[in-house]
């Protein structure tokens, strides 16, 4: 059951849906954090309702209006997985104005760029960033700590009066590209409105009801819990719980507390669950209707749907793709354990190609092309790339949408998920591009050259592996590779930082002098499995509670 009908346009705010919601389900839970989740800033479980809701979104964009800040505008906010996130977001977007997501776990120039990046004319955080934010301001940007009693929001200025979002834009989000520097994909309402629309619609193990409560851990700076599970929620009049991060030790029982009906999870979560001591609890099986994500472990998958008694049910989608090219295993046969992630929907035009372009046969490898059939082959993707037509141009050449992601397709027409094209370290769910860390690498004055590309982690899926050639003088010990590591948690977000660095005397090349990508990838595994690379991955924890990062 959804809330919305055949009468809604696509272009309708994702505010007016709220109003909707809120006025059909006004006493029952919106948002709910537990208390394991959000300790550090009350001292109970966090609840909001519907009418609640309803009251401070009301609150918070008279505050916003008063001061001069409406269609057009583009405001960053770094709240975290906090309900205050959701809170300003619809009370923005009921103004017409756009959020950017901020991760607050990035450098001071990480901030500093997408805050310039993105036309941003307000940044709004709570006291416990503060001092991380003031220092990444530019001097048109004013800074707002949301959420202290008789604090005002800070006027818009002549310097950030021109609207830069254009109409129906909700949300300008970040993500790691394979250039190096993020790239702001624009998200229109409809957008979010045809994400949610697909997720409730899906059926088969996806199946949402009265009442549901849809707990993740994901980041809000994420489109996963930006606009999948919330969007599912709100379609639905159901109770988003949304959990600071993932913690293994305490998540079963967040979930009990939650009184959770399903979840979303990263790849690298059953691996670590798993790793807990049996215990007669372990069955949710008519308590938990499913779990919904991607990449986790084959060697887990079956496992974890035993022990627990809960589907993992594999998807695979882009932040550009958003609905307009999704893909889910959520009816049977769902190849447990084989990284298959389902079937094309009806509607979704796709190709599969090798490096000459050409479709590749039935079960062999190749980059997965998509778009939507019809009139309208880019509906339900991203808007573009902000101030970069160049790279959208490229990313749609030949009327396709180049994912570049490795996959191939098997006799029954399901998809399975090979590798990535793209030089791109996906741990723990985010993204990473490895020139922006070659980068960082690259600007320290011991560093001559570097490599740096994915290697298998037991628990994170992948991490983060640099080949650095040091400059002559200079000699490879763990000392210059925990030098090398702490200059790069400097300049980047900590997740980002080396998990392992090997030291080479040159770094393979092609015939036409670039980096070797394959053979460096085959060399770093190597280096890991023999112990020839440095160990760093325990100095990579996030400022609080990082033991379990």
């Amino acid at each position: 059951m959804t809330i919305h009908s055949g009468d809604d346009s696509v272009d309708d705010p994702v505010s007016a849906l709220f109003e909707k919601a809120a006025a059909a389900y006004a006493d029952r839970d919106f948002l709910h954090v537990p208390w394991e989740a959000c300790r550090d800033y009350s001292p109970i479980a966090v609840t909001v309702t519907y009418s609640d809701a309803r009251v401070r979104v009301a609150g918070l964009a008279a505050r916003f209006r008063a001061a001069g800040y409406g269609a057009g505008h583009r405001i960053a906010v770094a709240l975290d997985n906090r309900p205050e996130f959701f809170l300003h977001f619809l009370a923005l977007n009921s103004l017409g104005a756009s959020i950017v997501p901020l991760n607050a776990a990035m450098s001071m120039a990480e901030l500093a760029y997408v805050l310039e990046h993105s036309d941003a004319s307000l940044a709004v955080t709570h006291r416990g960033h503060e001092a991380h934010l003031k220092a990444a301001l530019t001097n048109n940007i004013a800074l707002w700590i949301a959420g202290e009693e008789g604090d005002r929001v800070p006027p818009r200025t002549a310097a950030t009066a021109a609207p830069v979002a254009s109409s129906g834009e909700a949300a300008l989000l970040y993500t790691s590209g394979s250039t190096g520097t993020p790239k702001g994909c624009v998200l229109s309402n409809e957008y979010f409105m045809e994400v949610g629309r697909l997720y409730t619609g899906l059926g088969g193990y996806c199946r949402f009801g009265i009442g549901d409560r849809l707990a993740t851990p994901l980041p809000v700076t994420h489109m996963n819990a930006l606009a999948v599970s919330f969007m599912a929620m709100l379609m639905t009049g159901g109770c988003l719980v949304q959990l600071d991060r993932f913690h293994p030790s305490t998540w079963w029982q967040s979930l009990r507390d939650a009184r959770a009906t399903a979840f979303h999870y990263l790849g690298v979560m059953p691996a670590m669950l798993l790793k807990a001591q049996p215990s007669p609890s372990d069955d949710f099986r008519g308590v938990l209707r499913f779990g919904f994500g991607a990449g986790v472990d084959p060697r887990h998958h079956a496992a974890f749907e035993t022990r627990f008694g809960v589907p993992l049910i594999e998807a695979w989608a882009m932040t550009e793709t958003g609905a307009g090219a999704w893909i889910t295993a959520n009816r049977e046969p769902r190849h447990v354990g084989q990284r298959c992630f389902g079937k094309a929907p009806p509607g979704l035009a796709y190709r599969i190609v090798d490096d000459a372009q050409n479709d590749t046969e039935r079960g062999v490898a190749g980059e997965l092309w998509v778009r939507r059939e019809g009139e309208a082959p880019r509906r339900g993707f991203f808007s573009g790339y902000y101030k970069d037509e160049a790279a959208t141009r490229q990313a749609w050449a030949g009327g396709w949408f180049k994912t570049g992601d490795l996959v191939r397709q098997g006799d029954d027409g399901a998809f399975f998920f090979v590798d990535r094209s793209k030089n791109i370290i996906r741990r723990s769910g985010e993204n990473i591009a490895a020139v922006e860390v070659e980068s960082a690498l690259q600007a320290h004055p011991d560093v001559l050259a570097s490599a740096v590309c994915p290697v298998p982690d037991e628990l994170r899926g992948e991490e983060v592996f640099a080949f650095v050639v040091l400059r002559p003088g200079r000699s490879g010990s763990l000392e210059s590779a925990t030098r090398l590591q702490a200059h790069c948690r400097q300049a980047l977000a900590y997740y980002k930082s080396p998990g392992f660095i090997g030291f080479c005397a040159a770094l393979p090349q092609t015939a036409s002098q670039k980096l070797a990508r394959a053979e460096i990838k085959k060399l770093g595994a190597g280096a890991v499995a023999s112990g020839e690379a440095f160990d760093l991955r325990q100095l990579k924890q996030r400022a609080a509670r990082g033991a379990e990062s």
